[in-house]
């Protein structure tokens, strides 16, 4: 394996950055949107140069050998046979789910999603003038789970789309095979289509987890799923704008393609140079940045856990650390940190009130750093009861 410096430290400010920029000309360290702090794989920067190079920037198509080799990735990684013509190229994932809401049934039908769960699932369907229910993941066995029989009941005649997360953001769960089974069948008997968000696929920090696609659990799961993925989570390459959904139902595809016409843009130029370079060249990278989160995400769990009113479950899969600040403060705990110089995300956005979530995507001194701030507010606050 090539040696990566991931302790490197880049500076972010004062270049368009989201994620640094929101908290700028104050001494707020931010943990907050998904975004890693690495540079981008050596191979892709050197693709972008050349591209760059090239010096025009018209209008995007897909090129015929990032789409081949996207469905060689989908063979090699996960054993999952994908027609290139089963391809949408999109110019977000968020894009996507918008997309997916449109494209089920019709306005004032329903959609159903599992809490907590990554904003824009709360706010894709009431964009598609759908109804959204949400069913609370539940903690069995020191980790995160679905209730089935909740699901279950949650479901109405007006019912069309499940919206899935897996891994899931933010609670880091890889689901098993057994899980994916159950919920395939249950979509299947009340006819649910599924919209599966797998963005963070690669992102498989527990050596003994596998990601399986929920697409290939069988027939029945293939034909009902629209698969959202992504080079962007797994190269740090989000500002990109390169996804694609994977559809192999022909009329669902269609619907999807419709539901695409005329708001959804051609696809970024820059994304699809990023995206070969990563998938045929970059792979070396993303082994070396597996490690490195997984001693990031030791690090958290080791501190978290001598935390005073703070609690976390193990994270299997992405760079996202789902905490439990409920005894800090039980509505909005990420104020209370950003306080003390931590910007975090909000629980409530994920509808759960009382967490908050942390991106360790970043240098380990950085996240160190942040750490011993968090250590420290909430020393204070059990010393102010």
């Amino acid at each position: 394996m090539k040696d990566f410096d991931f302790d490197e430290p880049v500076a972010r400010y004062h270049t368009a950055s989201l994620k640094w920029e929101r908290f700028a000309n104050r001494d707020i360290i931010p943990l907050w949107v998904a975004d890693m702090d690495f540079r981008s794989p050596p191979a892709v920067i050197r693709a972008l140069g050349r591209r760059v190079e090239h010096g025009v920037f018209g209008y995007g198509a897909a090129p015929k050998a990032v789409t081949e080799l996207v469905c060689e990735m989908l063979v090699r990684r996960y054993s999952w046979q994908v027609e290139p013509e089963h391809l949408v190229w999109l110019p977000g994932l968020v894009c996507g789910l918008n997309v997916a809401c449109r494209s089920v049934g019709t306005e004032h039908d329903e959609v159903l999603s599992l809490v907590p769960i990554f904003p824009p699932f709360l706010t894709a369907p009431r964009n598609s003038g759908r109804g959204l229910a949400t069913v609370p993941l539940v903690i069995e066995s020191n980790r995160w789970v679905i209730d089935f029989d909740e699901l279950e009941k949650s479901i109405t005649p007006k019912t069309r789309l499940l919206l899935f997360c897996n891994p899931h953001n933010p609670v880091g769960r890889v689901y098993s095979r057994q899980e994916l089974d159950k919920l395939v069948s249950l979509c299947g008997r009340h006819d649910l289509i599924i919209c599966s968000d797998e963005i963070h696929c690669d992102l498989i920090l527990d050596a003994d987890k596998k990601h399986i696609p929920t697409a290939t659990i069988n027939p029945d799961a293939a034909a009902r799923t629209i698969t959202l993925m992504a080079p962007s989570k797994t190269f740090n390459i989000p500002g990109l704008g390169c996804s694609f959904a994977v559809i192999s139902n022909r009329q669902m595809r269609k619907n999807f393609l419709k539901a695409m016409a005329g708001i959804v843009p051609e696809m970024n130029i820059l994304g699809f140079t990023a995206a070969e370079a990563a998938y045929r060249d970059s792979w070396d990278w993303h082994a070396a940045l597996l490690e490195y989160l997984r001693g990031n995400s030791r690090l958290v769990e080791n501190e978290i856990g001598f935390m005073a009113g703070l609690s976390m479950h193990c994270v299997e899969a992405t760079y996202l650390a789902w905490i439990d600040a409920r005894r800090i403060d039980k509505i909005f705990p990420g104020r209370f940190f950003e306080a003390f110089g931590v910007g975090l995300s909000e629980g409530c956005d994920f509808g759960f009130p009382g967490y908050v979530r942390l991106n360790f995507g970043c240098s380990r001194s950085l996240l160190q750093q942040a750490l011993q701030r968090m250590k420290r507010a909430t020393e204070e606050k059990c010393n102010s009861k």
